[in-house]
């Protein structure tokens, strides 16, 4: 019998930094004492977000909701006597132990805590690698398969709820016309309100449906869908109101709700006002805001409609918020140091209500 519990390992804060590294946020993770057993109460290492984040522990597989945050799984099998060795070589240089102190820990805690708990995970992995670090080949596959999916141009393979109309001659004249700082502001909205539609248009698409049956004035049977009854559009102030004409033009007596985020950079948000149906919760959402630039909404049902995105705004919603989808009509180059999108076109909701300078 050893004494070994899981639930000395805090899961939640594990769970707390990896969600904030996923959105983009830097962390402070608390140093483990090892010569003491304990926590530095006064010592942090500061973590920050990154494209690649390698989470390594003997037990990351336990917690189904750790594995779920991963999107590859690997388990580096070693032989025993290697892996003791390894241990009691680091304990007696590095943490200033003796070699009894090490294996009576080893035959206490270690060996039977990784029959029971690490051992039986091992069927969580997605890639299983025999010998360690000495098994070049298999690194350098992992190494190739990383390199290929930060190398991805299009982002619509690497996230499946992300979703480009597909662009066209027209499309992209379009585009040339709003993104141009020399055009009228008639010709702005005109040209705004055109993608727009063909945006909700292709939302729409993405709703469910229900195969309904009608008889045609010949007499025949035409076999199609139903619409989708419980829908309702919720627009950002202030440019997301640009795109509620749109809305309303497909869907005849919509429901539109409003939400006024105030933003402070890229982290600080505050919602200043919110007018939503009562009855929210059991619709389907059409969320409304031409550009997407950073992450601003979460939850089921919901469709974001924008006519531009940034890489970095289809990262962080896409990853952190799997079950909402995004349509868009183009994704851009990047965001500047301001949160801007590059190369963009500007302060969209001033150019078409006519309020910039």
């Amino acid at each position: 019998m050893h004494c070994f519990i899981i639930d000395a390992f805090d899961t939640e804060q594990l769970l707390d930094c990896v969600l904030k590294l996923k959105s983009g946020q830097s962390v402070q993770v608390p140093i483990y004492d090892f010569k003491h057993h304990q926590r530095s109460s006064d010592s942090f290492r500061q973590v920050n977000a990154s494209d690649v984040i390698i989470l390594e522990g003997i037990l990351v597989f336990h917690d189904q909701r750790v594995r779920n945050l991963m999107n590859m799984k690997i388990f580096v099998d070693t032989d025993d006597d290697v892996r003791l060795s390894r241990r009691i070589k680091r304990d007696t240089v590095e943490r200033g132990r003796d070699v009894s102190s090490v294996l009576e820990q080893y035959a206490k805690f270690v060996k039977p805590a990784f029959d029971d708990f690490v051992l039986p995970s091992k069927k969580y992995a997605d890639v299983i690698i025999p010998r360690g670090g000495e098994n070049h080949v298999a690194i350098d596959l992992i190494v190739q398969h990383i390199r290929t999916k930060l190398g991805q141009p299009d982002l619509c393979k690497i996230y499946p709820n992300a979703y480009i109309i597909q662009s066209t001659f027209q499309i992209r004249g379009m585009h040339t016309l709003i993104r141009d700082q020399e055009i009228s502001k008639h010709d702005f909205v005109f040209y705004s309100d055109r993608l727009i539609r063909l945006v909700v248009e292709h939302g729409l698409g993405h709703l469910p449906f229900t195969e309904k049956q009608v008889i045609t004035p010949t007499g025949s049977i035409y076999t199609g869908v139903d619409f989708c009854k419980k829908l309702c559009g919720v627009s950002i102030v202030r440019s997301g109101e640009s795109m509620e004409n749109a809305l309303r033009a497909c869907c005849k007596g919509i429901k539109i709700g409003k939400i006024l985020i105030h933003r402070d950079g890229d982290d600080g948000k505050q919602l200043i006002y919110e007018k939503l149906p009562k009855d929210i919760s059991e619709r389907h959402v059409l969320l409304l805001d031409p550009v997407l630039a950073t992450e601003r909404s979460s939850g089921i049902h919901i469709i974001f409609l924008n006519l531009i995105s940034a890489p970095e705004g289809i990262h962080r919603v896409c990853k952190r918020f799997p079950s909402l989808k995004i349509v868009t009509s183009e994704i851009d180059v990047a965001l500047n140091g301001e949160f801007r999108v590059i190369p963009g076109m500007g302060e969209f909701g001033d150019r078409y209500f006519g309020t910039d300078d």
